[in-house]
């Protein structure tokens, strides 16, 4: 057995022992006044062509700078010590804007590392909330390397978008609400990239629901790391490159994934588009492709639901392009042989989608 492989210990329980109900309520406790406590919406299984169940939806892409993230930012500046030179992160651009939220609302210095294929959205709030940016390599696994570089020259704090203890016990605050909230789900679908937002939300409800991550197909970590027993190096591409892809889960979460997740569900590109698109037409949701990458498990029919079953999805981000309200506006427009409006399509090109007014009874919760 190499260094590096799971032992049968490893296996069994989870490395730390905060990563539990109790360990995530302190973190809860610490930064509650700093976060949003996200809504829910229930809507009928029929809104997305599947049978007689009910959804739960987490609008958690209303969290202070538009994702999840910010739990986790916010645990880490409230429960570490840090150094007057401040924090540095790498982000492939969520987690940046998260620290530099926190950071701000703070008032401690930070710099971010970005890879190229962060998206101009994220690069641009992080510029916004004054944290220092600096743009490193393509993909995420640059800008860690570029980031630990500058950690290690400056003594900085690093704040690990996912593999730091108080990240995710910050991420497991989700699933304390989700509990509160919909306290009779069945099951939960997760998306998942470097794995700290499943690894907390499945250290905080431990196996007592039937847990689901979603992967796009071209980013498959978590699925890759279960086949191997241990986190090995992934593809890092596609559509939700700048959210769901870094090479490798990381180490603290992946025993809590393989005690608490049950599977990884592999999505693809077009799956995610297609769920970012019903979100809006059915829900006026806006959100970037890894917050509708749960969804898109759903809508493609990968994960069919039992016949009354609960399913709670968390749509984990918003921090996206894709509204501009400075742009001219996209006019409804009238078939000329029918005289039938159609809706435009604000996600993808301006062209004129062909579906019909959306029948929907949904509930929103807070």
């Amino acid at each position: 057995m190499s260094a590096d492989s799971p032992t049968n210990e490893s296996r069994a329980k989870p490395a730390v022992p905060e990563f539990n109900q109790q360990g995530i309520s302190r973190a809860h406790d610490k930064i509650q006044a700093y976060i949003r406590r996200t809504p829910v919406i229930e809507t009928d299984g029929t809104d997305c062509g599947l049978g007689a169940c009910r959804i739960t939806l987490k609008l958690e892409l209303l969290q202070h700078a538009g994702s999840f993230k910010a739990r986790g930012a916010f645990a880490n500046l409230l429960l570490r010590h840090v150094p007057p030179v401040g924090v540095v992160a790498a982000s492939g651009g969520n987690h940046g804007v998260a620290v530099a939220y926190a950071a701000k609302r703070l008032g401690i210095p930070a710099r971010i590392f970005v890879p190229s294929v962060a998206s101009p959205a994220k690069v641009l709030r992080i510029r916004e909330f004054g944290a220092d940016l600096v743009v490193s390599g393509e993909r995420y696994a640059d800008a860690l390397q570029a980031s630990q570089a500058w950690a290690a020259n400056s003594g900085a704090m690093q704040i690990h978008a996912f593999d730091q203890v108080e990240t995710l016990l910050g991420q497991g605050t989700v699933g304390l609400e989700f509990t509160q909230q919909a306290p009779d789900l069945d099951t939960l679908l997760v998306a998942v990239g470097g794995g700290g937002l499943i690894g907390g939300i499945a250290a905080w409800y431990a196996g007592t629901i039937r847990l689901i991550g979603v992967e796009p197909e071209k980013a498959p970590t978590l699925t890759r790391a279960l086949s191997a027993g241990r986190p090995v190096d992934a593809e890092a591409g596609g559509i939700a490159a700048d959210s769901l892809a870094p090479k490798q889960v990381g180490a603290l979460m992946f025993p809590i994934a393989q005690r608490h997740v049950e599977r990884v569900i592999l999505v693809p590109d077009g799956a995610i588009e297609a769920a970012q698109q019903h979100l809006w037409d059915i829900l006026r949701i806006v959100t970037e492709p890894g917050g509708a990458a749960a969804f898109a498990a759903l809508l493609s029919g990968q994960y069919v639901p039992g016949k009354g079953e609960r399913v709670g999805v968390l749509l984990c981000g918003g921090n996206t392009t894709a509204v501009d309200f400075g742009r001219k506006s996209s006019r409804v427009t009238c078939d000329a042989t029918s005289g039938v409006n159609r809706k435009p399509r604000v996600l993808s090109s301006p062209q004129p989608s062909d579906r019909g007014p959306a029948k929907s009874a949904c509930t929103l919760h807070r």
